[in-house]
């Protein structure tokens, strides 16, 4: 069924991959054509086996994985994505179509989606735009419309995309083959494109994917760069800061993903706090990738913290700007439905840090959203998203704000 499908798809054709490199895409059946815009109207939310496991994985993780999203309250808490990475891969059969290794899946994927979308997750899978993904297995170049056939017979609801091995290929065109081989196949499949920014996928990928990551990797400590040789990765800060000039290109359904979330993997509590925080403030996705199976209770109460990640999940789907940097106290603003307003206090020093903080000395004017405050002409209620301490804008704020932590208020009109 899958090689009848494959044909009619290609319309008799072949998938040139001089084209490709040019960045032509390949035409598509008949139907709507694009990516699928229901999808990802807020930041996506999920985990991924990356992080802790790299290749290091297999179908009894995969399931336990998904008994701990649901008994540790993370699918309540909005986190349906449940995102298996590299090293899945099995071989190619004598037509083309890839199979999951026998030895890691034997089961095959399908049953493993289908037991996901048991317990009310969605499955996510991992490729790459080159002929072999980072680790080495087979890449999806020239097998798109294949793999994405092959993704729907599945119940694949989710793929990351990567960018190895892909000398001489246009950016734009690999993604943008893939993203209509998706639509082609039938079966809404958010598309997150994991291509390091190295060809500022903002500027172009709002139609193509859902969400596009804008730096390399991370890694989990605050202010660090990690030297691979010719590659870095990135502690949470550095990855803050090159984000930078890039909030214009988000909002629903076209997000800026500052990569998968280091909360729980040896960071301390105060700066996992300030990693989740940001990342809420940014409208970033929030995809864990700690261990969910063994995490403390103070990881779990991070990441499900409903406050904060309401914040994140805002239907308006706005970015934060830093409005105010004093020394290494930074402040960041975002804008929220009905009015309402999300501040973040960011501590980037290694001791803790008071402030002052006047409401009537500070007017909030946002031109990339149209939106503005003026504190001292409105007063506002304000919970503090991590104590829940509440308080109003009527006399200025004493803050203590831990060394690598954040407050982190939400305000309301009174």
């Amino acid at each position: 069924m899958l090689k009848a499908l494959f044909t009619v798809l290609l319309l008799g054709g072949a998938i040139s991959h001089q084209a490709y490199a040019q960045g032509v895409t390949v035409p598509v059946a008949p139907g709507t054509p694009g990516k699928f815009t229901e999808l990802a109207q807020r930041p996506q939310m999920g985990w991924n086996t990356w992080n802790t496991f790299a290749c290091n994985i297999n179908e009894n993780l995969i399931r336990d994985a998904a008994d701990a999203m649901v008994a540790s309250g993370m699918r309540d808490a909005g986190y349906v994505y449940l995102n298996i990475d590299d090293c899945w891969q099995g071989e190619r059969d004598a037509q083309g179509f890839i199979h999951a290794d026998p030895q890691r899946f034997p089961s095959g994927i399908k049953a493993l989606a289908d037991y996901v979308h048991a317990q009310g997750l969605k499955l996510g899978i991992y490729s790459d735009v080159g002929d072999k993904t980072c680790g080495g297995h087979a890449g999806s170049r020239g097998h798109e419309y294949q793999d994405a056939l092959t993704y729907a017979a599945w119940g694949i609801d989710y793929l990351k995309y990567d960018w190895c091995n892909t000398e001489g290929l246009s950016a734009k065109g690999g993604y943008t083959t893939m993203r209509d081989a998706l639509r082609a196949a039938g079966r809404p499949v958010l598309l997150s494109i994991c291509e390091w920014g190295d060809n500022k996928p903002w500027e172009w990928a709002g139609d193509v994917g859902h969400s596009w990551r804008t730096t390399g990797d991370i890694y989990p400590c605050w202010d660090c760069e990690f030297n691979h040789g010719d590659w870095s990765s990135f502690g949470v800060l550095p990855i803050l800061d090159k984000q930078a000039g890039l909030r214009k290109h988000a909002g629903p359904g076209r997000w800026n993903d500052m990569d998968m979330l280091e909360v729980g993997k040896g960071m301390t509590e105060d700066e996992d706090r300030a990693h989740f925080s940001i990342w809420a403030m940014m409208a970033s996705p929030l995809i864990a990738g700690n261990d969910i199976r063994s995490m403390s209770a103070a990881t779990r109460a991070i990441l499900t913290n409903r406050a904060v990640i309401a914040v994140n999940q805002d239907e308006r789907g706005i970015q934060a700007w830093r409005f105010m940097n004093d020394g290494q106290l930074e402040m960041y603003a975002k804008p929220l439905a009905n009015g309402e307003w999300a501040l973040m206090f960011l501590n980037r020093a290694d001791h803790a840090r008071r402030y002052r903080f006047d409401w009537n000395s500070h007017a909030l004017s946002d031109r990339v959203s149209n939106n503005g405050v003026d504190f001292g002409q409105k007063r506002h209620r304000f919970t503090d998203l991590w104590t829940g301490a509440t308080g109003d804008t009527g006399k200025p704020l004493a803050l203590t704000v831990p060394a690598h932590g954040v407050v982190m208020l939400r305000l309301s009109p009174d």
